[in-house]
C-alpha cells in the first residue's frame, strides 16, 4: 500500500496547467443543461418535477436539471439501501477500500473537469475549485487506508483459557445531507466514509449543487460499487430531509450545514419512532464564527494577508472563514490599514476568468442575507471598504471590512457566511482571547504572534476545534489537520482524522472459552 500523501494543488502559473483547466471548462460547457435521474438501486428514475441548477455567476445559464425525489421514491431508496446492506456489510474491508482507491484514480484523471464543474455550479474561482477537488480525492485515499487499519479491530487482553476479540461492524443505512459550499469534497468525503465502513447510503445533496453529486455517483459506479449501496435522491429538505431523519430504519445522519438545520436534525433524530430499534447517531458540522487574533508581537504583513485571504476566499462562504479580526490595540490601526489596501486589490467577477479572486455568493437568498448583514454592520461599526452588491446578472458582493465593532455586536456574533469581516480592538492579548471565545461557536481560529508564551496560552485557552498559528484559519488538509469544531459548530466529528470512520461503526466484543 502506497503511503497516504495529500493530493497536490495545481500550479496555474504553468501554461500547460492553465490550458488543461481551460479544456476542462470547455468540456463542462459541452454538457450544460443535461437532465440527471435519481439513482435508486439498479434503477435510474426520471421525475416530472426537477431541481434546476443554475450558474450563480450567470443566472440565465442552466447547469443541469435533476430529478426530484418525493417521499414514495425516498422509501423506495430506503428499501434498496436496506437490501444492499445485507450483502455490503459482509464484503471484505479490503474490497470496499479498493472501490475508493479506484474512484480516486478516476477523479484524478478527470480532476480539471470536476473543478471546472465547481466553477460553473458552485461559483468557485479556479484555485478554490482545484482545492475542493483535491480534498475530495484526499478523502477517498485517506478513508480507504483508515479502513485497512481498522479492519482487524483493536487488541484486547485475554486470560488463560479464553480468547477475546474487539471488532468494528457497520451500523446500517445512513443519510448523508451534504452542503453546497464544498459541493464535491464534503459530499464525497461524508459519503465514502459511510460506505467504506460497510454502510449503505441515501445521498441528499444541496439543491443548488446537485449536478456535481450526480457526476460523483457515476464515478462510484464506474469504480465497482454494487447497486443499492449508494442511492442518489436530491429533494426538498422540508419534505425529503425530514422524512429521512425521522425514518425508523435510518441508523445515522451525517449532516453539514447551518446551525439552525443542524439543531433541527439533532432534535428530530433523538425521537424514537415506531419500529425503531436503536438510538440514531448524528454526525454534524454546523458552521462557525471564526476569529483571527493579532498580537502586538506579530508579523503585521502576515496578519493582514491572513485576515484578508481567510475572510474573502470563496466569498467568505466557508464555515472556517475569518469573519472576526481581533487585534491588540498597539497594532490595530496598522493591520486595519494594510488589510484595506490588500482588499482593494481583489477582483470580483465571473470565476471562469482566472483573473478574478472572488466569484459570486450562492444564490438570491444568500445575497439578500449578506446584504442585510452589511446594513446592520454599517450601523454597528465603520464601513472601511466594500458594502456593495449587484445581483443583476449573478450574485456578486464586494469584499467588505467593517471596523470599530463592539465584541457583542451582531456582526461579531452571528454567522454571515459571506465576504464580510468585522474588526474589533482588544486592550491586550488576554482580552483578545476573551473576545475570541465569546461566541457560541468553536470551529477554527488563528493567532498571529511571535510570543511563544502567548502561543501556549492560546493553545490551552482559545476554545476551537482547529487552531492555527501564524497562518490563516482556513484550508485544513485531510490527514494533516483533522477538521471539526466545538459547541454550536457541531459534534467535533473530526473529518479527515484517524477516528472519523469509527463514528460510522460500532464495536463488538466476542469472547471464546478455550
Amino acid at each position: 500500500m502506497i503511503p497516504y500523501r495529500h493530493e497536490p494543488f495545481t500550479d496555474f502559473s504553468k501554461e500547460g496547467n492553465k490550458e488543461a483547466f481551460e479544456a476542462g471548462l470547455d468540456l463542462v460547457e459541452g454538457y450544460l443543461g443535461k437532465d440527471y435521474p435519481l439513482v435508486i438501486g439498479e434503477e435510474r428514475i426520471t421525475t416530472h418535477e426537477k431541481i434546476v441548477s443554475i450558474n450563480p455567476a450567470s443566472k440565465e445559464e442552466v447547469i443541469g436539471r435533476v430529478s426530484k425525489a418525493d417521499k414514495d421514491l425516498v422509501q423506495k431508496a430506503m428499501d434498496s439501501a436496506l437490501s444492499a446492506f445485507e450483502t455490503w456489510k459482509k464484503v471484505k474491508p479490503e474490497i470496499r477500500a479498493d472501490v475508493l482507491f479506484k474512484a480516486a484514480a478516476i477523479i484524478r484523471r478527470r480532476k480539471h473537469e470536476f473543478s471546472a464543474l465547481l466553477v460553473k455550479e458552485a461559483g468557485k474561482p479556479w484555485n478554490e475549485a482545484d482545492a475542493d477537488t483535491a480534498e475530495g480525492i484526499d478523502f477517498l485515499e485517506y478513508y480507504g487506508r483508515q479502513m485497512l487499519e481498522l479492519k482487524d479491530g483493536k487488541k484486547v487482553e485475554s486470560r488463560p483459557g479464553e480468547y477475546n476479540r474487539y471488532d468494528y461492524i457497520p451500523l446500517g443505512v445512513g443519510v448523508v445531507i451534504s452542503p453546497w459550499n464544498f459541493a464535491f469534497a464534503i459530499m464525497a468525503g461524508t459519503t465514502v466514509a459511510a460506505i467504506v465502513s460497510g454502510n449503505t447510503v441515501l445521498l441528499k445533496p444541496a439543491s443548488t449543487t446537485p449536478v456535481i453529486a450526480a457526476k460523483f455517483v457515476e464515478v462510484m459506479e464506474e469504480a465497482g460499487l454494487p447497486k443499492g449501496v449508494l442511492n442518489y435522491i436530491p429533494g426538498s429538505g422540508a419534505e425529503v430531509g425530514d422524512y429521512l431523519v425521522d425514518h425508523p430504519k435510518t441508523r445515522f445522519v451525517s449532516f453539514t450545514g447551518s446551525r439552525e438545520v443542524g439543531i433541527r436534525i439533532y432534535k428530530r433524530a433523538a425521537i424514537v419512532n415506531e419500529g425503531q430499534m436503536w438510538l440514531k447517531r448524528v454526525i454534524a458540522e454546523m458552521g462557525g464564527k471564526d476569529t483571527i487574533v493579532v498580537d502586538s508581537k506579530a508579523d503585521l504583513e502576515l496578519a493582514a494577508q491572513s485576515i484578508v485571504y481567510s475572510a474573502f476566499g470563496f466569498s467568505g462562504q466557508k464555515c472556517s472563514a475569518c469573519s472576526r479580526a481581533v487585534i491588540v490595540a498597539d497594532v490595530y490601526d496598522r493591520v486595519l490599514e494594510r488589510a484595506v489596501e490588500l482588499t482593494r486589490e481583489l477582483k470580483v467577477g465571473d470565476p471562469a476568468d482566472q483573473g478574478n479572486f472572488m466569484g459570486p455568493v450562492n444564490d438570491q437568498s444568500a445575497f439578500d442575507k449578506i446584504m442585510g448583514y452589511i446594513e446592520i454592520g454599517k450601523k454597528e461599526g465603520q464601513l472601511m471598504i466594500g458594502g456593495e452588491g449587484d445581483d443583476s446578472k449573478g450574485y456578486f458582493i464586494q469584499s467588505t471590512i467593517i471596523a470599530g465593532v463592539d465584541p457583542k455586536a451582531r456582526i461579531m456574533q452571528e454567522e454571515i457566511f459571506g465576504p464580510v469581516v468585522a474588526f474589533a480592538k482588544a486592550h491586550d492579548f488576554n482580552h483578545a482571547i476573551e473576545i475570541a471565545n465569546n461566541t457560541e461557536y468553536g470551529l477554527t481560529g488563528a493567532v498571529i504572534t511571535n510570543n511563544r508564551m502567548h502561543m501556549e496560552q492560546a493553545r490551552e485557552d482559545f476554545h476551537v476545534g482547529n487552531l492555527y498559528f501564524n497562518r490563516g484559519c482556513t484550508g485544513a488538509i485531510v490527514g494533516y489537520q483533522p477538521f471539526g469544531g466545538f459547541n454550536m459548530s457541531g459534534t467535533d466529528s473530526k473529518a479527515g482524522g484517524p477516528d472519523y470512520l469509527l463514528l460510522h461503526m460500532q464495536a463488538k466484543t466476542t469472547s471464546e472459552m478455550l
